[in-house]
């Protein structure tokens, strides 16, 4: 968690697309698909490691696709795809197609040819994590493209992403630091959670990584924190002069920060048997929450002056009580192939903190994660305390609560006590809803990993 938040709260991309711009007219003689924004150019080679792989396919791909057709990515950008699985150029890209949406393409362009115009820049490489000659092979394409791409002065860029297993990351990262750092211009690493199974491993994988590559060189992420609500949090809370004095134990009763799936493993029960709900979403990605939700305003928004005011929160949480704590594990989930037959590991985890600080001691905070529920759902629930002086007997109907729903279909909304339209003055309880796709309906929300891709 420490470590995730060196770099965990990415500017929006409206705010970084200026930063990283240095023309955002319109440029001429280019395949680019939309010209509104544009990246400084530049040769940039991405290297996606694990290329073949589920996470890979679902999500790195698509998310560069998505920052390419929208213009946030250079002509020059060639990607690398890197992976044991023996397979062509062209079956990579079959296998990418079906999950590179035309949505937000310039209307003037033809999706087909934005997609083919992506595709084509895919070249794809196979050789195991532990060659040292398939990495030298891959350093030679690499090398090759940026020789084709640029003059002998110009700078170029690498980033690496590591859509592996976590186990396999000092493999991987000794021979990229060894045969693969660029020698004219800058190298980036993307590394993504679980750093490690607890404090030690994680140490470990920190101290390995950290010889290896500087800390302006590494960038540890965590995608919860690129989803749009997440994002917004610091705004809502430090934004709005109403919510200031009301933020506080005087007011809220308690804090609910839910994460639901309504299917199981489907077949990654291996990798999910390693790790378990806990180590794989609540120590994570609710415990990110958590920390923005509870925290002091920071200094600034610089990613430094926001950790520290995370670190400030983990240090006043309490060790749990056992009996705060409830765990399980969804029938069926034995039956998975790839999960041993004598597994306790749990896919469900619900418990409670505190914090013990001015701000919060005495208010819960109640962290839920599971598999196989069910609903698929990720929210946000803060409830306030009841209104003193009960006088329209309106406490059957519910507290006050601010929730923020994070998947599916984001929103925002209150509920609230009012009047019953009517002669008679009777309370009931109602809804102030902000519901993302009706209110922002010519707006796409960026994916969570754009976010963070662009942020490197």
């Amino acid at each position: 968690m420490g470590a995730t938040a060196q770099k965990d709260a990415p500017p929006t991309v409206e705010a970084v697309a200026p930063a990283l711009s240095e023309d955002t007219s319109e440029r001429t003689n280019s395949d680019q698909p939309i010209k509104e924004k544009s990246v400084a150019g530049g040769c940039l080679s991405v290297v996606v490691l694990g290329a073949s792989g589920d996470l890979a396919k679902k999500k790195t791909f698509p998310a560069i696709f998505n920052l390419y057709k929208q213009g946030f990515l250079p002509d020059e950008m060639h990607i690398f795809g890197y992976a044991r699985s023996k397979m062509t150029d062209e079956e990579l890209r079959e296998k990418l197609r079906g999950y590179l949406k035309p949505d937000r393409i310039d209307p003037a362009k033809d999706p087909e040819d934005v997609i083919k115009q992506f595709l084509n820049k895919i070249t794809y490489i196979h050789g195991a994590y532990d060659a040292d000659e398939s990495f030298i092979q891959l350093n030679e394409e690499v090398s090759r493209h940026e020789q084709k791409r640029s003059d002998d002065v110009s700078p170029t860029r690498r980033l690496f992403y590591l859509a592996l297993p976590p186990s396999v990351y000092p493999l991987v990262s000794k021979r990229i630091s060894k045969h693969c750092m660029n020698q004219r211009g800058w190298t980036r690493v993307i590394v993504e959670k679980p750093f490690g199974k607890d404090l030690e491993s994680s140490e470990a994988l920190s101290s390995e990584l950290g010889a290896l590559f500087s800390e302006d060189q590494l960038y540890r992420i965590d995608h919860y924190l690129g989803k749009e609500l997440v994002q917004n949090l610091l705004v809502m809370r430090f934004a709005n002069r109403f919510f200031v004095p009301i933020w506080n134990r005087d007011n809220i009763a308690s804090v609910q920060i839910v994460f639901k799936e309504d299917f199981g493993t489907q077949g990654r029960g291996g990798y999910f048997d390693e790790y378990g709900i806990i180590r794989d979403i609540i120590q994570n990605h609710l415990i990110q929450i958590l920390c923005l939700l509870a925290m002091e305003k920071p200094i600034s928004l610089s990613p430094e002056h926001i950790r520290d005011e995370k670190v400030k929160v983990l240090e006043c949480i309490k060790p749990f009580n056992d009996k705060e704590v409830v765990i399980g594990q969804y029938e069926g989930y034995k039956d998975d192939q790839t999960v041993p037959n004598d597994s306790s590991t749990p896919t469900f985890a619900s418990l409670v903190l505190h914090i013990n600080n001015e701000r919060w001691d005495g208010v819960p905070f109640i962290l839920k994660a599971g598999k196989a529920l069910d609903s698929r759902k990720a929210e946000i629930r803060v409830q306030f305390k009841d209104a003193p002086g009960d006088i329209f007997k309106c406490k059957k109907q519910g507290r006050n609560e601010f929730v923020m729903r994070l998947q599916p279909k984001e929103a925002m909304y209150m509920k609230l006590t009012v009047k019953e339209p009517g002669l008679d003055m009777r309370a009931t309880q109602s809804e102030l809803d902000m519901s993302y796709h009706q209110r922002y309906q010519d707006i796409v929300i960026p994916e969570a990993y754009e976010r963070l891709i662009l942020d490197t």
